[in-house]
């Protein structure tokens, strides 16, 4: 890996993945991104991690993309790259997946953190989408996650001027779970991250599919999908240990089967 640092078990069940072309402010290349999805679905497979953190630096989560990289291409280009697939792969993650973001998160740094299940800033975070600027506009989901995260106006204001938006106004606006001072950011996404590491592994990956579904259907179908997989966790070693732990009064050993 050139452009990340993966460590498998950064705190017990928890994984960390660090963005690291400092430099570039964590641009996001074609490569980086490619390291991102690989370390996902290596730790997606990894028994031994039930939730993972990515990051960035306190200057930048990330600034974007790479520009120098897509400058000189046509649409046919990009249309042979394909760079978006890679996306669509990052956002089929199973595992819980936390964004800790300090400093800039911009273009397709805001979109990568908002493909996170979470996101905890630090104080000095901004989020915008300022493609706008360049002459193009959000291509990786900027366009529909964050309108589904602020709004309809808000998302229009940032994409159509480029305006960034403050930590405190993310959180205000439902994009960020919670703010805290840039020296504690990244603790805090292990703090959020460890507490989802103590449930039951099968009931996390269904819960979080059924969340997500919300976003992609109509209400009936969410809530049939949602019994289905209520149902499901009824199959589970992990569900017949939470209701006899509760009974008992105790806590509850998960095995993630």
């Amino acid at each position: 890996m050139e452009f990340i640092r993966v460590t498998p078990n950064a705190r017990p069940q928890v994984a960390l993945i660090e963005l690291n072309r400092p430099k570039e402010l964590n641009a996001l290349n074609l490569q980086l991104m490619q390291e991102v999805a690989a370390a996902l679905k290596a730790l997606d497979d990894d028994e031994s991690v039930r939730a993972i953190v990515l990051t960035g630096s306190e200057r930048a989560f990330a600034a974007g993309a790479d520009i120098k990289q897509m400058a000189g291409r046509t649409a046919i280009d990009m249309l042979i790259v394909d760079q978006f697939t890679v996306w669509d792969q990052i956002r089929k993650t199973k595992k819980p997946l936390i964004a800790a973001v300090s400093g800039f998160a911009l273009g397709g740094g805001c979109e990568l953190a908002m493909t996170c299940d979470m996101i905890v800033a630090s104080e000095t975070a901004q989020f915008g989408q300022p493609e706008i600027k360049i002459g193009v506009m959000p291509g990786a989901g900027g366009t529909q996650r964050l309108t589904r995260a602020v709004g309809k106006a808000r998302a229009m204001e940032m994409v159509l001027t480029g305006r960034p938006i403050s930590a405190l106004e993310a959180e205000r606006a439902g994009l960020v779970n919670r703010v805290v001072p840039v020296g504690q950011f990244l603790e805090e996404a292990f703090r959020l991250a460890a507490s989802i590491a103590e449930m039951s592994p099968v009931a996390a990956r269904l819960a979080k599919e059924s969340v997500n579904r919300a976003f992609e259907t109509h209400l009936d179908e969410g809530l049939h999908f949602e019994r289905k997989n209520f149902y499901l966790t009824f199959a589970s070693e992990d569900q017949k240990e939470g209701m006899a732990a509760f009974v008992e009064k105790r806590k509850p050993q998960f095995k993630g089967r």
